[in-house]
């Protein structure tokens, strides 16, 4: 597995990964109307928009997946038909956690998107909640529900684990 840049000539296979991998995921459990906006033209209009800041996963010389990230959010996530189960998708995501750094880190799940949660959960994602969450359209943004999880990077990890109290967290209880 490599991981490199996306580049301009990289995008239409990024756009039919994640417009196939979306419908896969999202089609039958966000509500109707988001779904209707999600066309082919949508996503390579958002590809165009979001290039600079994706990372594309090359595996034998083949286009396998790509990531992106929004400062502590793991924006969007998704691994090609051809090696979804393959064990990638969980080299993808220690790839994605490195690239986040320390800290809080965050992703929205559509909520019903079991898959997804259940992948999310065996890499020690914990579910935050259900929250109201925008999602970007070509008509404008759209609020949906979503779960969001959570997860600490970094050094915190074995504070956490020795519980030993996080002084941010602990200053903005007071």
């Amino acid at each position: 597995m490599q991981i490199k840049p996306a580049h301009p000539d990289d995008a239409a296979r990024l756009v039919e990964i994640w417009y196939r991998g979306w419908h896969q995921a999202h089609a039958d459990v966000v509500p109707p109307a988001l779904t209707a906006l999600r066309s082919f033209e949508e996503f390579t209009m958002r590809m165009r928009v979001h290039l600079k800041h994706t990372q594309v996963v090359w595996v034998e010389g083949q286009i396998a997946g790509f990531f992106m990230v929004d400062h502590d959010e793991i924006y969007q996530f998704y691994v090609s038909d051809a090696f979804q189960g393959s064990g990638l998708a969980q080299q993808m995501m220690a790839a994605t956690e490195a690239e986040l750094g320390h800290g809080l880190k965050w992703l929205a799940c559509s909520v019903g998107n079991t898959r997804a949660a259940r992948f999310y959960e065996a890499c020690g994602w914990v579910q935050a909640g259900t929250i109201p969450y925008e999602v970007e359209t070509g008509e404008g943004p759209l609020q949906i529900d979503v779960w969001r999880y959570e997860k600490r990077l970094g050094p915190q990890e074995q504070a956490e684990a020795m519980n030993v109290a996080d002084p941010v967290v602990t200053q903005r209880a007071m």
